[in-house]
């Protein structure tokens, strides 16, 4: 298929915008050849343009006023960048080109041009090097051929400065890949261990001796599947799971993973701190109030509800980094397990923690005892449903917001938590 004029000219305004040069501020370079090129010819006064889609834009006027860009149809250049080589006119009032210029006739009344294309390496006319004189005259063959090599310089400005606007684009591009990929390895492994794993160590695995484990899944989530279309499902889940990652971050827990439809986190790892079973207490109570408050719209649109169980424990564990390919920062130990069975035996809307968290928080959260309960391979646990914050150290009426009175019975700054207010 033949190529228009039309498509031509498309492709050279996409070659043109490749340098950037439309409205780019005054180079001493382009200034330079521009005064080179005037002395050369013996000539007054010498431009630099290029041609966008509507106008003639001047990169360098030398011995010439600043002026607004030029439509292209009153451009002396516009006919020397239509062409492939050097247009000289001696004399413009007597040339038929350029006699009833209005540039000619009026002021500045010019009278001789030379002017040669500016043509890159892809054969695209982008502008000219034009010199001027207000009287007409003559050059010579090795003047013509002086005022030629001075556009080839300009040109391989033109392409210095778009290889280094390539490699600015690659070096943004580069370090965008780099960014989004340490973005993911954080949301893989905490911040600590990226850092190790960046440095090219391998990640040992390390001893905690205590450490506060949160799972929590959804009851009756099989049933929910089943009545629920699989796009708003995984919408659904994926809404919760992203909430819960905000307020484990909030509480300074660690995400660690999610398996269907549950969410498990711990604290106390890899960043160690006293306040864990806190932490988690805090932050289960603020699972259950959103999932209790989005209940109850869904109730009201007679839309399917999902009930949360939440479990905690704490105890020691062993934590580090597996895979090769892919990491995953992981908990192992018994009290991992012993969290599962919380989650397991515990019940809707609930949360069902351990009698380790209960004696570690016990002057903080009211609990209600269940007594020893049967935990699959534990045999009889002794466990207890987290109820609210005390009365006295809540700042809602609900005990899902600690207080100033809270953070002071907890022995810990306000930075800890998070903010109070």
């Amino acid at each position: 298929m033949t190529e228009t004029a039309s498509d031509k000219e498309t492709e050279r305004l996409a070659a043109l915008r490749d340098y950037d040069v439309i409205g780019s501020p005054a180079e001493l370079a382009y200034d330079e050849i521009a005064e080179l090129a005037a002395q050369v010819c013996q000539c007054p006064a010498a431009v630099i343009n290029f041609l966008d889609d509507k106008i003639v834009w001047s990169k360098c006027r030398y011995g010439l006023m600043p002026k607004t860009p030029t439509p292209r149809e009153l451009s002396l250049c516009a006919t020397t960048a239509r062409g492939s080589d050097l247009l000289v006119i001696p004399d413009m009032t007597k040339d038929e080109r350029s006699a009833q210029h209005p540039r000619v006739t009026g002021k500045p009344y010019y009278r001789f041009y030379c002017g040669m294309p500016l043509i890159n390496p892809e054969g695209f006319s982008l502008g000219a090097l034009c010199v001027l004189d207000f009287q007409p005259r003559e050059i010579s063959f090795e003047q013509g051929e002086a005022v030629r090599r001075l556009a080839h310089q300009v040109v391989t400005l033109l392409e210095l400065r778009r290889s280094l606007l390539q490699l600015d684009r690659t070096r943004q591009e580069l370090q965008d890949q780099r960014e989004k990929s340490e973005r993911l390895l954080h949301n893989m492994v905490p911040m600590a261990v990226a850092q190790e794993l960046k440095n090219g160590n391998r990640v040992a695995a390390r001893f905690y001796d205590a450490a506060t484990i949160l799972f929590a899944d959804f009851e009756g989530f099989t049933k929910l599947a089943e009545s629920m279309e699989p796009k708003e499902l995984i919408g659904q889940l994926d809404d919760y799971f992203s909430a819960f990652d905000e307020i484990a971050e909030r509480h300074r827990l660690e995400m660690l993973k999610t398996i269907g439809d549950a969410y498990m986190c711990v604290g106390g790892v890899p960043e160690t701190n006293r306040s864990h079973p806190i932490d988690a207490c805090l932050a289960a109570l603020e699972m259950q109030q959103l999932i209790a408050r989005t209940n109850r719209e869904r109730k009201k649109l007679r839309l399917p509800y999902w009930d949360l169980r939440v479990g905690l424990h704490t105890g020691p564990v062993i934590a580090g980094v597996v895979g090769r390919r892919k990491f995953i920062y992981d908990v192992w130990g018994d009290a991992v397990n012993v969290a599962a069975r919380m989650e397991s035996a515990g019940a809707a809307g609930k949360i069902n923690v351990s009698e380790a968290i209960y004696h570690r928080t016990k002057d903080l959260f009211e609990f209600e005892s269940r007594g020893s309960v049967e935990a699959k391979n534990k045999g009889q646990l002794e466990m207890f449903f987290v109820l609210r914050i005390k009365a006295g150290l809540a700042r809602d009426s609900e005990g899902y917001a600690p207080n100033d009175a809270f953070f002071a019975a907890a022995g810990a700054p306000f930075s800890i938590f998070g903010s109070a207010a």
